[in-house]
């Protein structure tokens, strides 16, 4: 089993984090990992992962150093290369808000057949977060519909397949609902409840990252481009009207309809070949981002001898 904890400046936390961490691994398990995603801190987050891992008996305390602040997306995914167990536990933040039972009730799940099991404290969501999944979850057809999560359980299969979809990983939420694999989530009694603080760097990456999923995994920025390049050729198509009704019921300016008529002609076949273009964009995204080809769950082979 290994564990990829995202570490940012949690001097305040990631003490007794890891040890409750650390304490279900070498009980559950023989063997054991724990990576700690140092993501460019500036406290003393590293000094204190040193100090607890002499306390470690059969579990092995790894800290991968980022050389600049990269993000949780990417930090996470650093980690995730690095480890070696046949199920991966990732925990997003350093927060103990949930009983260290917890992290078994999870793996439990997993033993059931799924290959991702996410779990998500019971209390109310920020109104950002919940304006986000909200209309996240409205503008994909994604089976599993996200929310906010503490940490996950992945098999090793999806760790493969997300690979093989994709090397560059700007949502990794996103292409684990879509990835064809079974998911489950677990909802749990938040305990110690604390608000998750980010600095001014943080807060600047999340909400980037918020706007860049929306474009790129969600039909919003798609459809919001169509429905304005209809808007505007139906506003060209009403100029041409209403420079034809001026021209036939009164008097214009010489010259005037003609201008019209061609900047209303000229208008419309720009908003055309822009409607052309925002699909070809949308596409090449789909292609890129979003799925691959297809997906599937498993594969039985029955019958013959």
């Amino acid at each position: 089993m290994s564990a990829v904890l995202y570490v940012h400046n949690d001097e305040t936390q990631i003490a007794e984090f890891l040890q409750a961490v650390m304490r279900v691994l070498e009980d559950n398990f023989e063997h054991s990992e724990i990576i700690c995603v140092n993501d460019y801190s500036h406290d003393s987050s590293v000094d204190i992962v040193r100090k607890i891992s002499k306390q470690a008996k059969s579990t092995t305390i790894t800290v991968l150093n980022m050389s600049h602040f990269h993000g949780i997306e990417a930090a996470m995914n650093a980690g995730v290369d690095l480890a070696i167990g046949d199920f991966v536990l990732e925990f997003d933040t350093c927060v103990p808000d949930f009983a260290a039972t917890e992290i078994m009730r999870v793996y439990q799940r997993s033993l059931e057949g799924y290959d991702i099991v996410s779990a998500s404290p019971d209390k109310k969501q920020r109104f950002t977060s919940k304006l986000f999944y909200k209309v996240f979850n409205r503008f994909t057809d994604y089976p599993y519909q996200l929310g906010t999560e503490r940490f996950r359980v992945l098999s090793r299969r999806v760790i493969n397949r997300i690979s093989s979809m994709n090397k560059s990983v700007p949502y990794r939420k996103a292409l684990y609902a879509n990835c064809g694999l079974k998911t489950a989530n677990i909802r749990y009694q938040a305990v110690n409840v604390r608000g998750v603080k980010n600095d001014e760097t943080e807060r600047r990456y999340r909400t980037d990252l918020a706007v860049n999923s929306m474009i790129l995994f969600t039909g919003l920025g798609y459809q919001f481009a169509v429905t304005m390049t209809v808007l505007m050729m139906l506003v060209a198509i009403a100029v041409a009207i209403y420079s034809a009704v001026v021209y036939l019921f009164s008097t214009p300016v010489a010259g005037w309809t003609t201008t019209i008529f061609f900047m209303s002609f000229a208008f419309f076949g720009l908003f055309g070949i822009l409607s052309i273009i925002i699909k070809y964009l949308q596409i090449l995204v789909d292609l890129v981002f979003r799925r691959k080809k297809y997906s599937f769950e498993s594969i039985e082979k029955m019958g013959g001898n």
